[in-house]
């Protein structure tokens, strides 16, 4: 049977909702592909009285307890001090820790004096595993009591994710025997609920591995999880069921551990040797941003216009203003053109046109809120969707750009690209 796990977040600031807490999200997710079972989530102020009572409950009902924030040098963070007390540990200096943060100041902030209670930071609870923080001061810690791990990391996601990663993991790890290993399945262009139905027979009669979708915006993600005596027998239990659903779902599979659909396009576009631009109205530069927050687009990304106004588009496009009066700026026609527009006027092997109405206002009739248009052109065709996205214009438009990246996909990839 898996462990099962309970994650405190320490912070009056989570409770107020001025910080979201992320942490949680980030932890479960990983402790998720460990195969150990995160069952509850607590969030708890800056109060020693209220994380002990919380600390209590959670030893009554998980295996593993990992606690985030509270790990600073400051009055109000008291978390290692709490948990200490709680399993009848006292806190010993750490002469390591304590070395390390005066070289912190030293190196980072030469000319500071240190404040004295950054050296709070180095006591630990007595006979703790010692997890290293490479992006800040204050160090996690875990420890084995009274039948229960404890794991505490710090706030900051940067230096939580960090710290859980190098030394959290490991740790956990070294608690069993077996390996776990996953792989996550990524899909779109069908919902989380058409993946269940089409999947649910599978994942009922599945123990080991396990098969467990995820709903991400416009997309889903199914996590193949086994655990076995090594690597090699995991990814043998996982190879015939990671057929089956390849089998089952087909071509809306975008990727097997990929980061995102925009990187796979990416690394479809330079295996391929080949260039895009983008003409973005309603999405207004959404796709460009995608594909250029990756490293390496600079190698196929080359421009993109936002054609909010129908002036940019016929001026720097050169779509017809015939087009736009006989069709609307929104159409197929137009966004066919603005594709093409970009493709020629920037030089590109493909480019992609997106007109749509994202919403609150502007629709009609005909042409609700949520009708949108993307068009792929290259240099043999060029193909339209006409899509109906739903009300909410954030997700209007990230679905725009999600279906002309899949365009992208499938054309690159010998797939039918106007259908899905």
């Amino acid at each position: 049977m898996s462990p099962t796990t309970e994650l405190i977040a320490v912070g009056t600031e989570l409770l107020l909702g001025k910080i979201v807490n992320t942490n949680a999200r980030d932890l479960s997710e990983s402790l998720s592909a460990l195969g150990i079972n995160v069952y509850y989530h607590t969030v708890v102020g800056d109060n020693p009285e209220r994380l002990r009572q919380a600390v209590e409950i959670a030893r009554n009902r998980a295996d593993i307890i990992i606690t985030t924030g509270g790990l600073g040098p400051t009055y109000d963070d008291m978390t290692k001090e709490t948990l200490a007390a709680c399993f009848g540990k006292q806190l010993v200096c750490c002469e390591d820790i304590a070395a390390k943060i005066r070289a912190y100041f030293a190196d980072r902030l030469p000319g500071v004096q240190m404040p004295e209670n950054n050296m709070r930071q180095a006591y630990l609870p007595e006979g703790c595993t010692v997890l290293r923080n490479d992006c800040g001061t204050a160090p996690g810690c875990a420890f084995y009591a009274e039948g229960k791990y404890v794991i505490m990391l710090p706030g900051p996601p940067r230096e939580c994710r960090a710290m859980f990663r190098s030394g959290a993991v490991p740790y956990l790890k070294a608690l069993s025997d077996a390996e776990i290993l996953s792989h996550n399945i990524h899909i779109f262009g069908l919902g989380d609920s058409a993946v269940e139905e089409k999947l649910r027979g599978l994942m009922q009669r599945l123990t080991n591995p396990t098969l467990a979708p995820y709903a991400k915006t416009g997309e889903v993600m199914l996590r193949l999880t086994a655990k076995a005596e090594s690597g090699a027998e995991a990814e043998r239990l996982m190879t015939p069921v990671l057929q089956e659903v390849r089998e089952v779902l087909g071509d809306v599979i975008y990727g097997i551990d990929a980061d995102s659909l925009e990187g796979t396009v990416l690394r479809l576009l330079l295996d391929a040797k080949k260039t895009i631009a983008t003409a973005e109205s309603c999405t207004a530069g959404l796709l460009s941003k995608r594909l250029t927050d990756l490293p390496g687009a600079s190698a196929v990304f080359l421009g993109g216009v936002a054609a909010y106004a129908n002036e940019v588009k016929t001026k720097m496009l050169g779509v017809p203003e015939t087009l736009i009066a006989d069709h609307g700026a929104v159409s197929g026609p137009v966004a066919r053109s603005m594709a093409e527009g970009a493709r020629t006027r920037i030089g590109a092997d493909f480019g992609i046109g997106i007109t749509g109405i994202a919403g609150p206002d502007g629709g009609t009739a005909e042409k609700p809120v949520g009708t949108v248009y993307v068009a792929l052109a290259t240099a043999e065709a060029t193909y339209v969707r006409n899509l109906r996205l739903g009300t909410d214009r954030t997700r209007v438009r990230m679905m725009a750009a999600h279906h002309a990246l899949d365009m992208v996909r499938r054309y690159l990839t010998n797939l039918p690209v106007e259908n899905i």
